[in-house]
């Protein structure tokens, strides 16, 4: 996990048994009193801290919403510093897939709270703001390997992109990077 926001280390420590507790048990396992169990932390202190269940939700959403918007951040940057034939691209981009995968947590979590932001508008916001940063990474990417797709294409790749994790999650880890490996190289040529 990427720490962005200056938390304690108890709220960490929640938030963290938080996405554990959605991986583990789904969205509607998510009660304050699992993440206490989870946290090995006394029954109350995660409602000490997130009164209601929705307030629960919320500050978990907002933690994986910057985890993933720090790693698309490095992504950027590590870009950024190469020069950006299709192979260094789509091994870079492979690379960030495979770590998206391998925090499996995360992603389960993520994904849960996606399902849920279709009914959340305020879910929807926060989501909506990491993927908005996560296409103008992409578009900048498109552009910067002289490809005239623009937004759109972003938007495409980076939902195609959603649709190799949820792909890969399920796959041996002997077969995953193969797979986002091909994937990724089908995605990027697909935009040549």
């Amino acid at each position: 996990m990427i720490k962005s926001v200056t938390r304690s280390d108890r709220m960490e420590l929640l938030l963290g048994s938080a996405v554990q507790v959605i991986a583990e048990h789904g969205l509607r396992g998510l009660t304050h009193r699992a993440v206490d169990r989870q946290a090995g932390l006394p029954q109350g202190s995660c409602s000490a801290y997130l009164r209601t269940r929705e307030a629960l939700v919320l500050a978990v959403t907002e933690y994986i919403a910057e985890c993933v918007a720090g790693h698309v951040r490095e992504l950027a940057t590590e870009l950024a510093g190469q020069p950006l034939d299709d192979d260094r691209a789509a091994e870079t981009v492979t690379r960030a897939v495979l770590r998206w995968v391998d925090e499996r947590e995360v992603l389960v979590a993520r994904l849960e709270l996606t399902i849920q932001a279709s009914r959340d508008p305020t879910l929807a916001t926060t989501l909506g703001t990491l993927r908005n940063e996560l296409v103008d990474v992409v578009a900048g990417i498109l552009t910067a390997r002289g490809k005239p797709h623009g937004a759109a294409a972003a938007e495409t790749l980076v939902s195609a992109i959603d649709g190799v994790l949820i792909g890969a999650l399920p796959r041996p880890e002997t077969q995953r990077r193969a797979f986002v490996r091909r994937s990724v190289e089908s995605l990027m040529a697909g935009l040549g």
